[in-house]
């Protein structure tokens, strides 16, 4: 009824085709512990996307950095807060 919306969900469904196409694969991680990983992974992968980083330099940078870290400073590697060395 309202003429300001759109008339499809192309751009939403577009958004979600990534899960929908891996959820098969996804039932193959090789254990639970290894589909809570993985799910770990991604959900980082997607906030880095959602803060405006590149995923592929967040991660690299991320696990570069993550052996040294202090511990009480390992929030700022959280996508939200990071900031490329």
């Amino acid at each position: 009824d309202d003429g300001q919306l759109p008339i499809d969900n192309n751009w939403i469904e577009n958004q979600i085709r990534p899960i929908a196409i891996g959820r098969s694969n996804w039932l193959f991680a090789g254990s639970l512990r290894a589909g809570k990983r993985a799910a770990a992974v991604m959900s980082l992968i997607q906030s880095a996307k959602m803060n405006g980083h590149d995923p592929y330099a967040y991660m690299k940078d991320v696990l570069t950095r993550l052996p040294t870290q202090k511990n009480n400073q390992i929030e700022e590697l959280l996508p939200h807060r990071w900031q490329p060395s």
